[in-house]
Formats: C-alpha cells, sequence, structure tokens
C-alpha cells in the first residue's frame, strides 16, 4: 500500500499522518514536541512504521514552524506554510466552510475562506495567552488534567471577569478571584470566555467572521473554550475529528496532488532517518551587515543542509545527491 506522509512540526507538539491516493487516513498520531523536532519526528515516524505494515511512501509534505528543518532531514517534496495546509484540510473536512479558528500551543490563527480560497488570515505568535501553553499552565497549577479544566469550565454558571490580554495579567486575576472565593468553576469559566474575547478583537478585527465555523488544534478538545467561542459568535463550532493533526492532513493532501499532477516521484530519504543520529550546530556568519545566524545540520556525520542564511550562500555549498526541484511556500 502506498501513503502520503504529511508532518506538521510545531513548537509544542509533532502531528503525523499517513494517508491514501483516495485521501482516507490510515493512521495519525499526535505527541509532544519536548523542545526536540528532530527527536519528536524520529519517535513519530518509528511508532507509525510499526502500526502499519507492507508500506511504500509515495510522497511527503511538511508544515509548522520546523518544517524547513524537518523537510531537509526526510526529503520532503513539499514544504508548506501553516495557513496554506490548515486551509486545505478544513475545506476537505468541509467544503462550505468560512471561517478556521486554529489555537495550537504557542500561537492561534484565523483564516477566512471564500469560495474555497483564502480570502484572508492573521496570526498571534506574540503572546502566549490562551494558546495551549497557558492553558496547560494553568492546569497544572491548579493541579488538573488539561481536559478536567475544559470540562469543569464548561460547568461555570456566572463567570467572573478575567484580564484575558496577557498571560501573567490573566494568571493574577484568577487568583485574585480565588482569593476572593468565587467558584474554580466559574473562574474557568471567566478564563475562556476572556481567551475567547481577546482571540476575537485581536485576530478578528474588522474582519467578517461568518459560519460555517471550524475550530482545531489542541485547545479544540477543551470545552469550555468551544461553548465561549459559541457563545460569543452565536453559532454552532464543527469541531473536525482529527482536529489536533489538521495541518499534517494538509499537508498530505497537497503533496499528493502535486505528486499526482506532475507525475513525480518522492524525494524521502528513507525510514533509515529514524536511527540515524542527527546532529545541529550554528554560526554566526559575518559575510555582510545580515550577520545571519547560520544553522548546520548533519546526519550521519554528513552535512546535509544549511538554514538561515539570506543570500543562501551557506546552503548553495551544500551538494545534495539528488536536486529535484522541492517546492517550497
Amino acid at each position: 500500500m502506498k501513503y502520503y506522509l504529511g508532518i506538521d512540526i510545531g513548537s509544542v507538539s509533532t502531528n503525523i499522518v499517513f494517508m491514501n491516493a483516495q485521501k482516507e487516513l490510515a493512521a495519525k498520531l499526535y505527541i509532544r514536541s519536548q523542545g526536540d523536532p528532530v527527536g519528536s519526528v524520529q519517535r513519530g515516524l518509528s511508532q507509525m512504521a510499526k502500526t502499519l505494515k507492507d508500506f511504500e511512501i509515495a510522497g511527503v509534505g511538511v508544515t509548522g514552524s520546523g518544517r524547513l528543518l524537518i523537510g531537509k532531514l526526510l526529503g520532503a517534496d513539499l514544504i508548506k506554510n501553516e495557513i496554506t495546509a490548515h486551509a486545505v484540510a478544513c475545506v476537505h473536512v468541509m467544503p462550505e466552510v468560512q471561517t478556521v479558528i486554529e489555537i495550537g500551543g504557542q500561537d492561534s490563527k484565523l483564516i477566512l475562506i471564500r469560495d474555497g480560497i483564502v480570502s484572508d488570515f492573521a496570526m498571534n505568535t506574540v503572546c502566549a495567552a490562551g494558546t495551549g501553553s497557558f492553558l496547560d499552565q494553568q492546569a497544572a497549577r491548579l493541579n488538573l488534567h488539561v481536559a478536567e479544566l475544559g470540562e469543569k469550565a464548561a460547568k461555570g454558571r456566572h463567570p467572573v471577569r478575567i484580564a484575558g490580554r496577557c498571560a501573567v495579567f490573566a494568571e493574577s486575576d484568577m487568583i485574585h478571584k480565588q482569593q476572593m472565593g468565587h467558584p474554580l468553576e466559574d473562574i474557568l469559566a471567566g478564563l475562556c470566555n476572556a481567551l475567547v474575547r481577546n482571540f476575537i478583537n485581536n485576530l478578528g478585527k474588522g474582519k467578517e467572521l461568518k459560519p460555517p465555523f471550524i475550530f482545531q488544534g489542541g485547545v479544540a478538545a477543551n470545552l469550555g473554550i468551544r461553548r465561549a467561542f459559541e457563545e460569543a459568535l452565536g453559532d454552532r463550532i464543527l469541531v473536525p475529528e482529527d482536529y489536533e493533526v489538521m495541518g499534517a492532513l494538509g499537508a498530505a493532501l497537497l503533496v499528493r496532488d502535486e505528486l499526482l499532477y506532475q507525475k513525480k516521484t518522492t524525494r524521502f530519504k528513507g525510514f533509515q532517518f529514524i536511527n540515524e543520529p542527527v546532529t545541529t550546530s550554528s554560526f554566526d556568519c559575518e559575510g555582510c551587515a545580515n550577520q545571519c545566524e547560520v544553522v548546520e545540520l548533519r546526519q550521519a556525520n554528513i552535512l546535509i543542509a544549511c538554514l538561515g542564511d539570506r543570500c543562501n550562500k551557506w546552503s548553495q555549498r551544500v551538494i545534495e545527491i539528488s536536486e529535484p526541484n522541492i517546492q517550497v511556500g
């Protein structure tokens, strides 16, 4: 069986999917990156390889914040930005979707789709308020599992007012409300309302948010956040079955279409990547005023790529065994 491999490598999680030529998911995996994108992809592919037997990789698509790094290491056929990957996955799941809400571990995205095409988008990569990492932190502080936090928030009947524009202020406000004696469920409901209000005010400012709505990313599993979005937008929010791996699904869909349309064969280096040692090192290039921070990637002690040089001075010095055109966007 031939599968298309889609990988979404983020700052908090690594998401991997195997999809067949009929666009059906054969397997998916969501694991924590733990600050080690290369190691998390190696662990993830090792688990996936044990799940499926007698298969062949027909193409590899990569997205996410670590897409260039992982794409170079794997020999990806397609390296795509997160906005495009998430939008393609959403249109695949719901062709009539018009507004996509995506909240991951460290950032959040709002994507507007009209007639199946991205018409506008906004990203928040500055503050962690409302992201999965902030909710994880609050759950740990309250000695709760993150899923319990969402369940308790959904039970809140009188949400208190929480300052949600800043993660530090939000936490301080929560502690103050606890000291005042407010029920935990109402405090958590107020927190969810504040984070949703912050999302809409910052990312949705001046934009027309029209249904149908899709909510995806790891935070989509939080019942409190989901309910807060439905109340704020006045409409039902659809959470796809594969909400946690939508970026990886989009990457797989894109690389499938790319390779089938152009009748290309994959550049994938193979699963030996799982066991080969991979090291990275960096240096400051002093060739010009840019002073680029260049990252060198070595696989089995062989220099395979350089990243971070704006003029490609160092990248072009790396000679690859095969050089078909790779789609990067």
